[in-house]
């Protein structure tokens, strides 16, 4: 393993990590660290040099660090033992205390004036506003108004929410944010136990808030909005190698919890029997977490389908996990959902799909598969996977045709977005392709509506690999290719503009694939790219209104070293006359970073 000291990152508040019973650290550190780190160059650090950082910083790194593309092929039970058997029990460092507000009251009321509360201002997931105060004239004329760095992390990916005065935000080493949105000062921190990078949801309880949220090791967590306080915290997945990454939808006090999986990956472990997971969904209580109802998006359980003498043997049906924030539909009591594809065999009927679940029971009441017969797995070459990995990774929009009958958008990894018909069990109304898609393309985490047009950006991320090169997990994105917006009718389909993607040149780790989900306010659509350009675009013809480069050093409110890189995940922010982005997600190979950004129009 080679680890670059100084992007050690994951910090953790709390104290100490549980034991691993079951595994020894030092087997697993002899089988898969000690021939680099017992034998260390300049760039590798030796094991005394790791015995001097905290067992958490440790971890961090293996779970979503500058050692995640090593550490994948480790369960979550390996990579605790490890970092357990280096590291040293205790936190790390707090929060400078010139960071934290004068006033660290958090009041957000019955109904405060600005709002954006997880992953969209609404729950149709359209990811438009029309209370910003930013008007389109002023887009232009936006500037930073300050900017927050993640301590030690070397990834910005949460989603921030907003209400009133307030912003709330999860990082990649597990701090739990509530910011102040006018100066960026912090009001309280809490730490998870994992990286969180959903958005939080504050649901009422009674003169207080519960904010829930997830992580990426399998917490759901219920904080107290004003205080910070912990209320509760469980698992709804127990698989081990769970992977929360969609927001939570909320209705009448319960959230609705999407599950995946980092299981798709482990398949490159010729010692991992593939594969068990399933994707789900779990309506747990706000007030306290306990479970309303759990429903698999595979019915059936996964069963041994072959072990011999050579091998450690396959498991399934497995996969059709849940990435994107769930949609609510009340007026037909409905949850709609997305699914991903099936990591081994058998191939199901709702993996690939959009799946509308009963809100009160979470009965599947229709599905609607869009990809059949998608298996995809991290070990795939040649013929052996016969699926594409055409995952839905975004949330289902709920818009209304200009009949007034409603109609769902739905973007996939294919290229392709889908029009569906909530009345005719998801019928597909028109279907129009807006990029190449694959593994790594297509629509990855969510498009933008504004009741006339549907805005989807595309990843279709290229990476500069050797003719017949499968596998091209390290291999550095090609700067020339890959983006591209294009704005629909959502009465047709049919293409109203297509923005192209501007090539980045030859800056390091840089591509001009735009996965990160878009925003839209009446007149604008924004866009980040892998490049680490944040682009604001006219919805009349997809002209660039505005255009900033976040891959540089900032000055940051709390004092922390802060740069800025790719911009992939959650989109922007606008709400109260001002636009929140987190800059620095380096998956895919992308450009590192650590910093969450404030923009106000300048007076």
């Amino acid at each position: 393993m080679k680890i670059n000291v100084r992007g050690l990152g994951f910090a953790l508040l709390t104290a100490v990590l549980p034991c691993a019973a079951a595994v020894s650290g030092e087997a697993v550190y002899q089988r898969r660290c000690a021939a680099c780190h017992d034998s260390a160059s300049d760039t590798t650090p030796p094991r005394d040099a790791l015995k001097q950082l905290s067992a958490a910083r440790i971890l961090r790194t293996l779970e979503f660090g500058v050692m995640m593309n090593i550490a994948f092929v480790l369960n979550r039970e390996e990579r605790e033992a490890v970092a357990n058997y280096l590291g040293v029990q205790r936190p790390d460092a707090p929060v400078p205390a010139q960071a934290y507000c004068t006033d660290r009251t958090v009041n957000i009321g019955g109904s405060p004036g600005s709002t954006w509360n997880g992953w969209g201002p609404d729950l149709s997931n359209t990811r438009y506003t029309t209370t910003s105060a930013i008007r389109l004239d002023q887009v232009g004329k936006l500037k930073l108004k300050w900017a927050y760095a993640f301590d030690g992390d070397v990834s910005a990916f949460g989603a921030p929410t907003v209400l009133g005065s307030t912003l709330f935000v999860g990082s990649a080493g597990g701090a739990v944010q509530a910011l102040s949105t006018d100066t960026g000062c912090v009001r309280w921190l809490y730490q998870a136990s994992g990286p969180v990078r959903s958005a939080l949801v504050a649901v009422p309880n009674g003169k207080t808030h519960v904010l829930v949220f997830t992580d990426l090791i399998g917490w759901a967590y219920g904080v107290e909005a004003e205080s910070g306080q912990l209320l509760w915290k469980k698992k709804p997945e127990p698989h081990e190698t769970t992977k929360l990454t969609g927001s939570a939808a909320v209705h009448d006090g319960v959230v609705f919890i999407p599950a995946a999986s980092a299981e798709e990956t482990r398949s490159r472990n010729p010692d991992y029997p593939c594969c068990t997971f399933r994707g789900s969904v779990t309506a747990l209580r706000a007030k306290d977490g306990t479970e309303v109802w759990k429903t698999y998006t595979i019915r059936e359980k996964p069963r041994e389908l072959e072990k011999g003498p050579d091998n450690v043997g396959t498991w399934g049906p497995s996969g059709a996990g849940v990435w994107g924030s769930p949609t609510l539909d009340a007026k037909r009591g409905l949850l709609y959902i997305t699914t991903g594809d099936n990591y081994s065999t058998p191939a199901t009927d709702m993996s690939d799909s959009v799946l509308a679940l009963d809100i009160k029971t979470g009965r599947i009441v229709w599905s609607n598969q869009v990809t059949p017969g998608d298996i995809f797995g991290g070990a795939c070459s040649g013929g052996k996977c016969p699926g594409p990995d055409y995952d839905f990774g975004s949330s289902v929009l709920i818009e209304k045709l200009p009949d007034g009958r409603d109609v769902l958008l739905a973007g996939q990894k294919s290229g392709v977005v889908y029009a569906l018909d909530p009345e005719h069990k998801g019928a597909i109304l028109w279907q129009t392709r807006v990029g190449k898609g694959g593994t790594n393309g297509g629509v990855q985490w969510g498009m933008a509506s504004d009741g006339q047009q549907v805005y989807a950006a595309v990843s279709d991320l290229v990476r500069k690999a050797p003719p017949g090169t499968v596998i091209q997990v390290g291999l550095p994105p090609d700067p020339t290719q890959g983006g591209g917006l294009t704005a629909l009718k959502i009465s047709s389909g049919e293409k109203v503009w297509y923005a192209a993607p501007q090539p980045c040149g030859s800056t390091p780790k840089c591509s001009p694939a735009q996965p990160a989900a878009v925003t839209a306010i009446p007149g604008v659509v924004f866009s980040g790219s892998d490049d680490g350009h944040l682009r604001a675009y006219a919805t009349e013809d997809g002209r660039v209104l505005w255009d900033f480069d976040t891959v540089r050093e900032f000055q940051t409110a709390n004092g922390v070293r802060g740069k800025g890189g790719s911009l992939d995940g959650a989109g922007p922010v606008l709400v109260g006359g001002m636009l929140f982005v987190n800059s620095g997600y380096a998956r895919n190979g992308g450009i590192a970073g650590n910093v969450l950004l404030a923009f106000a129009p300048e007076e």
